[in-house]
């Protein structure tokens, strides 16, 4: 590994050791403050743009969570240096003249490593890149990230687990998203930025982290209007220079410490939490009877009654995002009544609802769909956390478990939340996490 520089970030060698399970007995409301910080799956696309060009970069309010230290670590393969110069900044220098070729056993340990396809193709006009990893719920293939940056001129091949591109240069084109992927969306976008001309997405991502990179690109001193919308215009420029720039806040960790809220009921203060980010959310939370409220600290959010049950399906940004999903079953699971939940965006995003049941949940699965009978309480037991927020609802879920929940193989959450435990400790959760 080249140029790797990890003073203040632990490897991730160091952490494999430290727990192996959490312990979850039943709450009582939960009351205090949570600071949210920044947005992972924003603040990896942001350091994968800083291949863009060389210089060096700052990125504030970035978490300290192993696919950061993932990406650093891929980063640093490339030849980079990424160092945590504070508790939530990074400096990333990239020296130039890197080494396009993003390796296996880093890539397919995180999906997200996929967007340093587009940015290294319109900087060196070639890119070897592993097949992704990542969250074990289904298939999501990357053709539309590849029929994108083929539309600006790129040619690939495939072999050996590899993705090899190149082209001699890159010219802006109309790209229609057949989906609106926010991957594809990500990589089109800092593939055209330098593109020759302009380059238009239809169809694009509408996602507050797509907002947050074109900003992002647009200090650097590029020029992408319309993002957060579904039509995006990159005019594409000769230069770009390094900047600093903080990452919006994580409205899927806001989402979690609400959900866990509506769980085990109280008061709370989601520090920094954006409410225009989350509308969707927040109006089905308030459906089944939360109290939510915006106020100039973030978000301000209440349980002191029964959950009711709601439907409810997952659906591009601004819908209820796939994300959100496992956060809401747990919450029906102990909702009055009966809540059908469809998912529309991942055929495998149900693995987790096993693990309910055998916490005593009131669940059937047909396909796409969930039907979730409340019961008053649920039941401890040991269960196993499959991806990230599927790990994450678990927990929550325990808040209102009778007995102990073990929740095993929380290195996957650690993948997307920095102090779960000890934030929901802080609110006056009985957590904990044990080696």
């Amino acid at each position: 590994m080249k140029h790797l520089c990890f003073e203040g970030i632990s490897t991730l060698s160091e952490h494999n050791w430290i727990m192996d399970r959490i312990l979850v007995r039943p709450s009582g409301p939960l009351s205090g403050d949570v600071t949210i910080k920044g947005a992972k799956n924003s603040a990896l696309k942001l350091m994968a743009a800083c291949t863009l060009t060389e210089g060096t970069f700052r990125l504030n309010n970035v978490p300290d969570i192993t696919d950061v230290r993932l990406m650093s670590e891929l980063l640093g393969s490339l030849g980079m240096t990424v160092e945590r110069i504070s508790e939530n900044t990074l400096e990333i220098v990239n020296p130039g003249n890197l080494t396009p070729e993003a390796p296996y056993e880093l890539v397919e340990k995180m999906r997200a490593s996929i967007v340093v396809l587009g940015p290294l193709l319109a900087t060196y006009g070639k890119a070897k890149v592993a097949l992704p990893g990542g969250d074990d719920f289904g298939p999501r293939p990357i053709d539309m990230h590849l029929r994108g940056l083929e539309t600006l001129g790129a040619k690939f091949h495939s072999q050996h687990g590899y993705i090899e591109g190149n082209c001699e240069g890159l010219t802006g084109a109309r790209i229609v998203l057949e989906f609106p992927s926010v991957g594809a969306t990500e990589n089109v976008m800092m593939a055209a930025v330098r593109a020759k001309g302009e380059t238009t997405i239809e169809n694009a991502a509408r996602e507050p982290e797509i907002a947050d990179l074109a900003t992002f690109l647009n200090r650097m001193g590029g020029n992408v209007l319309g993002a957060g919308t579904s039509t995006i215009v990159i005019e594409g420029v000769d230069e770009l220079v390094a900047v600093e720039h903080s990452v919006i806040p994580d409205r899927i960790e806001a989402a979690t410490y609400l959900a866990a809220t509506g769980i085990a009921g109280g008061e709370v203060n989601l520090i920094g939490a954006r409410p225009d980010h989350m509308d969707m959310l927040c109006q089905k939370v308030g459906e089944m009877g939360m109290r939510i409220s915006a106020d100039p600290n973030g978000l301000w959010v209440m349980c002191n009654k029964d959950l009711q049950s709601v439907d409810l399906a997952t659906l591009p940004y601004p819908g209820i995002a796939t994300d959100y999903k496992p956060f809401l079953v747990s919450m029906l699971t102990v909702a009055s009544g009966v809540g059908i939940v469809t998912e529309n965006l991942f055929s495998g995003r149900f693995r987790y609802v096993d693990e309910l049941i055998r916490m005593g949940a009131d669940i059937r699965t047909e396909g796409h769909h969930a039907v979730i009978r409340g019961v008053n309480r649920l039941s401890g037991a040991p269960v196993r956390a499959h991806d990230i927020r599927a790990g994450a609802a678990l927990v929550i879920a325990a808040l209102k478990a009778d007995g102990e929940t073990e929740i095993r193989d929380p290195e996957h959450i650690d993948r997307g939340y920095e102090g779960l435990v000890e934030n929901l400790s802080s609110l006056g959760a009985d957590i904990q996490r044990l080696s």
